[in-house]
Formats: C-alpha cells, structure tokens, sequence
C-alpha cells in the first residue's frame, strides 16, 4: 500500500523520522523503496546531476512529466514528490494549476513550490483544488542568481524572523510539508517546532521532521563540488544498496546529519 501524506504527517507528530532521496528513474526508485527510504522526490536537480546544466532553471515541465512517470512506475509504496519546475508556477495559480495537473498525471503524489510569500495564493489556489504542496524555504536554487549563489539563508534575527513567519502562512494557505534547505540548525527547530506539518531539511540539520539528499551526492557520482551538509555514504557503505540503508538508518537514529553537516545563525 503506498505511503500517504496524512502517514508521513502522523510520523513526523509522533517523532519518527521522515526518509527522502531525489529520483529520477524506476531502477532507482525500486531499489530505494527496498532500502526503506519513504519518500522519492522527482528534483529539478537533474538539471544539474543528469542533464549536466550549471544551474536547475533550464529544467522543462516536459523532464520532470517524463521523470515523474519513470520513478512512479519503479516505486510502489513510496510517497511521489515532483519539482516544479522555473517558469512553471511564478505566472499565475491557473498556470501552475494547469502545469502540477501535468505532474501529478504522471504519478506524482505532490508537487514541490519554491518561495514564500509570493506563492502563497498559488498554494491555496492548488491545494484547494485537490493538488498537495510542499512548500520550499531557505536557500531556493530556482533563484539562485537573485540570492546572489549557494549561500545559507535565513542568518541574522531579522531574516530568521522572516523566514519562520513564511513557513506559517505556506501551512496556513494549505502547504502539507516544508522542504527547508541551508538553514542554521536553530531555525529550521524553531520553525518545526511551529508547524503542524512535517519539515524535511537539507542541510538544516537534525531537527526536522525528515532529511533529503540529492542521490547524486550522497552516492558521489556527481562530480561538482558538495554542500558541506553531503555526506558520501557510498565510500562508507561500498555498494549502493548499503549506502542508501545506511542513510535511512543514521535519519533515523539522528545521527545524521551531524553538526559538521549543519549551519550556525
């Protein structure tokens, strides 16, 4: 039976820890749903890590349709994430409406929006039209060039402020889960301890409700440069299986990620 929104929110409330990987094909979503891993999201990271851009925004509604389909078709029980892509939501709600439709027809169990406050119309709009939202705060590579780089958001009273204040009105407009990304660890707390609905973090350490990685990373095959918050579970693990096992262990015990992997204020 596959894993439902309402199942990944019950564990995140009773403090069991949340799984997540990017996937992008149906041999990789077979083998991480064997290994235990509860959620696959379809990133537009695979600009980066398949197509070999320098950045996610040439990604097109048409890649993430066709890599939605492929992971769907591999994975059975795994609750389904799929990106949104650049230029496919910013227009208006009915535009992103008519493009997560796309998304979610191709297997999709929710849809995954970058931005707060601008998205919050946007979010309501879906959510009330039957598409789940995962919302996307911190460090928010669609907008990279406006953010001026890879750089750790949220630092500062101010900007923690801001950022806490956004993740309520995304839940409040609808938003069933959070990604939150190169945040200082105390803040990505603060913010899960405020919402009803799971946080997931990459690199906002080990207080959120789950933990994702790119695959790529993790498993060190992309050859760029890693974030700090990467750990190479390959080189630990020797075989893919095992490393993507020992990941799901280590979230789960809480010991990864550690206060290497993660961000001060």
């Amino acid at each position: 039976m596959r894993i439902t929104l309402n199942v990944l929110q019950k564990m995140a409330q009773e403090g069991n820890k949340i799984t997540m990987l990017t996937c992008y094909d149906a041999s990789f979503a077979a083998l991480l749903e064997a290994a235990g891993v509860e959620s696959l999201l379809i990133g537009d990271s695979l600009g980066m890590v398949l197509q070999g851009h320098e950045s996610t925004l040439p990604v097109t509604l048409r890649d993430m349709v066709y890599h939605t389909s492929c992971v769907a078709k591999g994975a059975k029980r795994a609750f389904i994430i799929g990106d949104m892509p650049f230029g496919t939501f910013q227009l208006s709600p009915q535009d992103a409406f008519r493009n997560a439709a796309e998304v979610m027809a191709a297997g999709a169990n929710m849809v995954k929006i970058e931005g707060g406050k601008p998205m919050l119309e946007t979010i309501e709009f879906l959510t009330r039209r039957g598409i789940p939202v995962c919302g996307h705060l911190g460090l928010t590579p669609q907008s990279v060039h406006q953010l001026g780089g890879y750089r750790v958001q949220g630092k500062g009273d101010a900007a923690a402020q801001l950022m806490l204040e956004e993740a309520k009105l995304l839940e409040q407009a609808g938003a069933g889960m959070i990604v939150l990304e190169a945040v200082p660890s105390l803040l990505a707390r603060d913010i899960t301890a405020a919402l009803r609905v799971p946080t997931i973090g990459i690199g906002a350490g080990v207080e959120c409700s789950g933990q994702v990685l790119v695959l790529h990373d993790m498993l060190d095959i992309y050859p760029g440069k890693k974030a700090k918050f990467v750990k190479n579970y390959m080189r630990l693990a020797g075989t893919i299986q095992g490393a993507v096992e020992m990941y799901v262990k280590e979230v789960k015990a809480r010991t990864y990620p550690g206060p290497e992997h993660s961000f001060s204020g």
